[in-house]
């Protein structure tokens, strides 16, 4: 006879699971975040594995081409990143001139137009605002520091990443050993799907990325906006944070126009532009290519996003996010689990059953008064 326990019992055990998890994670961090990092690109590339083994490539040497890949395109990434940085660094002088005239102008303006009201300081917006920006780098890159700051972190990085991809089919078979026999093949069932979809949607998630960072350069290019490449990336990167991120990647270059363009046509150009490549990437790129299974909650991606901050900083930002979409996936496919999918996923399909519901109780009601 099962036993059923009440539901401040049931409700007290998840509080402390909840609690104890971030305990740990807490804790562990500099075990749990290189584990993570190289799960994430271990399935980014694992489909490359699997087609150099389609191909008669031994499973050693089939990981190793994958993982040399992977560190040719990052460490690519990561010089022009550099060089788009160092160049921007040189035109910090200038951009600092251009606003200290354009609050000269406001200043001339309010002056002629408004009585009473004191003009800008330009000094004191400045101080302030590099008073703001100093401490909020010092802490981004203190986090950064203490992320990377063992140099055997980044060798271990990539050893991590090549026994994923080397042992991924014995994970999975170790999983399938853990349950009883009866549920051996329900549990291969749910594993196949599981890697699947999370598979489908972390490759699809970096390709629409991809995508966007490359019609993002096109559009600051054909601009004349310098460092578009920069903002591009960083735009791009951002679109994973429903509604915030794309606002915070598109607002940076329009301002950077702003500042370093003699006419208003420039800003309003790279708003135009994002804004018509945010539509492309939300009605056609993003729902072709990871597809709606995993849409994710804005709601539950900025607490996520919060909770990693608090957890692991700069790092638990980056990760919660396909993090929570892989918790998604995993709780769609255990019974008993799905409200809790629902409660992460998009609330596109919530709307969409309340919809037809009213629209099944007005038939009903219109039924109901013809009825004789």
């Amino acid at each position: 006879m099962e036993m059923k326990l009440p539901p401040y019992v049931k409700l007290t055990s998840v509080l402390l699971g909840i609690v104890l998890t971030v305990f740990v994670m807490i804790q562990a961090k500099s075990v749990l975040v290189p584990l993570l990092i190289s799960g994430l690109l271990a399935v980014l590339i694992s489909p490359l594995t699997g087609w150099f083994e389609r191909h008669k490539i031994p499973k050693a040497l089939s990981a190793i081409l994958s993982l040399v890949i992977l560190l040719v395109v990052l460490g690519g990434l990561v010089y022009l990143m550099y060089n788009q940085l160092i160049g921007f660094a040189s035109d910090l002088g200038a951009i600092e001139g251009r606003v200290n005239e354009l609050i000269g102008q406001i200043n001339g303006f309010i002056e002629r137009h408004v009585d009473g009201v004191v003009p800008f300081s330009f000094d004191s917006l400045k101080d302030t605002f590099f008073q703001y920006l100093s401490s909020n780098i010092s802490s981004i890159t203190q986090g950064a520091i203490s992320t990377a700051s063992s140099l055997a972190i980044l060798f271990i990085l990539p050893v991590y990443i090549f026994l994923f991809l080397y042992f991924r089919h014995f994970l999975i078979e170790f999983l399938m050993m853990a349950f009883a026999d009866k549920y051996r093949e329900k549990v291969k069932n749910a594993t196949d799907k599981i890697k699947k979809v999370v598979q489908n949607y972390i490759v699809g998630m970096f390709l629409v990325i991809l995508i966007l960072a490359v019609l993002n350069t096109i559009a600051l290019v054909s601009l004349g906006i310098r460092h578009a490449l920069m903002f591009a990336i960083f735009a791009a990167m951002l679109n994973v944070i429903p509604y915030l991120g794309p606002l915070i990647g598109s607002t940076l270059p329009i301002v950077f126009a702003l500042l370093t363009k003699d006419s208003l046509w420039y800003p309003i150009g790279v708003f135009l532009a994002f804004y018509f490549i945010q539509l492309a990437e939300s009605n056609f790129f993003t729902p072709k290519i990871v597809g709606g299974k995993v849409s994710m909650n804005p709601f539950m991606t900025i607490v996520a996003l919060f909770v990693g901050n608090y957890i692991w900083g700069l790092t638990g930002m980056i990760l919660f996010i396909p993090g929570m979409a892989v918790l998604k996936v995993i709780f769609d496919e255990i019974p008993g689990m799905q409200p809790y999918g629902f409660l992460l996923g998009d609330t596109k399909a919530s709307d969409e059953r309340r919809a037809k519901r009213s629209m099944k109780e007005k038939i009903s009601l219109v039924k109901g008064r013809f009825k004789v």
